[in-house]
């Protein structure tokens, strides 16, 4: 996918992500939706794609220039891998000072992961999930 400075909504390709969706064969499916609605919900300049061949959601609003190999867009990638969960790595989740609990694991690379396992999950990490990306939101370079 082309990424134009001028056009940075080219970033996001939800009809790619709905594609994925109705073919994704994973037990945890609705947790999945569930989920996609709520990241999205957060904000205008969040969007989606498949990156690394899950659903992916980045910063899609002006940037400062980076190095491609940072993935200073990238809020969350989808990891479903596991059939019994759902894990969102924050590839930058260690600069979001989290109280809440919901990012775990303390990675060199700066990642952080929220699980889930189930709706109740969703329902009980709600708040907190948005609330991280927003303060993530506030880090940006822009």
């Amino acid at each position: 996918m082309k990424a134009n400075k001028n056009n940075s909504t080219s970033l996001s390709n939800s009809s790619e992500v709905d594609e994925y969706m109705q073919q994704l064969d994973h037990p945890l499916k609705h947790i999945m939706e569930a989920l996609r609605k709520i990241i999205l919900s957060t904000g205008k300049e969040v969007g989606e794609h498949i990156k690394w061949n899950a659903p992916s959601f980045l910063y899609t609003g002006e940037i400062k220039p980076f190095n491609p190999k940072e993935y200073k867009r990238y809020i969350i990638v989808s990891n479903l891998f596991r059939k019994d969960c759902i894990r969102l790595v924050f590839p930058s989740g260690a600069k979001v000072n989290d109280t809440s609990g919901l990012l775990e694991g303390e990675y060199k690379d700066g990642r952080r992961l929220a699980i889930f396992y189930s709706m109740e999950d969703v329902r009980s990490k709600k708040k907190d999930l948005p609330y991280i990306i927003k303060v993530w939101l506030q880090l940006v370079e822009k």
